[in-house]
């Protein structure tokens, strides 16, 4: 990720294309997140969403391009949500969350400060912190996650279908959370979703991706009432129907 030039965004993905061997992954790919916004990535499997998330985080190089965040020369500049949390089974909730900032050299008095600001904005009991994983639920596990995500104050959280794997009880009631904690955090973000309505629901814009290209970025409803081409047309009506608000 190049961090020597700046943006006025949160984040800006410029003509950025990745190939694996033969394969091209993505080609071309341009996108603006403006400060405080959430901006969602939908597409089919093999669309190139994996793949942009891993460049976003770091996980691997653009071939061509460039991809620029704001505070992107600041430690923990970009908060991380992977697939189903991505937590450390071994240990506790609080040290999962507090592993980097303990390592980059912060105080326990900061940490814990920090974290007592966080289980309060999460609406996540302190005591459940010196549980394991696996002693915690769904939806405690995804709220530790963007607890560990958010630890730092980043600029940008990237969130790789952060509710995928939560059944559809508490997916809606963790959906409604994670809005509230959005707005209140103030952060900009990047989401990873496969359902049209969470789209919906989260997104300030859209990006959809086909065969490692963005065919159509705006508003959800610009999209849906205004695809660019038929295949955004079919992808947006014939999924899962969205009803309007």
């Amino acid at each position: 990720m190049d961090t020597s030039l700046k943006t006025a965004y949160a984040l800006e993905v410029r003509h950025v294309s990745k190939n694996f061997g033969s394969q091209r992954a993505l080609h071309d790919v341009s996108l603006r997140v403006k400060a405080g916004e959430t901006h969602v990535l939908l597409g089919l499997s093999g669309s190139g969403k994996s793949t942009l998330v891993r460049l976003l985080v770091g996980l691997t190089r653009p071939d061509a391009g460039e991809i620029l965040v704001a505070g992107g020369d600041k430690p923990g500049a970009i908060g991380y949500v992977p697939q189903e949390g991505g937590l450390f089974p071994h240990l506790t909730a609080a040290r999962n969350i507090t592993l980097v900032a303990g390592l980059r050299g912060m105080g326990r008095g900061t940490m814990r400060k920090r974290l007592d600001e966080l289980s309060n904005l999460m609406k996540l009991d302190p005591a459940l912190l010196r549980r394991y994983p696996k002693e915690l639920s769904g939806g405690q596990r995804q709220r530790v996650a963007l607890m560990r995500a958010a630890f730092l104050e980043p600029a940008l959280l990237v969130l790789d279908e952060p509710l995928g794997a939560l059944d559809p009880l508490v997916r809606l009631e963790v959906q409604d959370e994670l809005k509230t904690i959005f707005a209140k955090l103030g952060t900009s973000a990047v989401m990873v979703t496969h359902d049209i309505d969470e789209a919906r629901f989260f997104a300030d814009e859209v990006s959809l991706l086909k065969a490692g290209s963005v065919v159509q970025t705006g508003s959800f409803e610009t999209l849906h009432d205004a695809p660019a081409s038929e295949f955004v047309h079919q992808f947006f009506h014939s999924r899962r129907t969205w009803t309007g608000p």
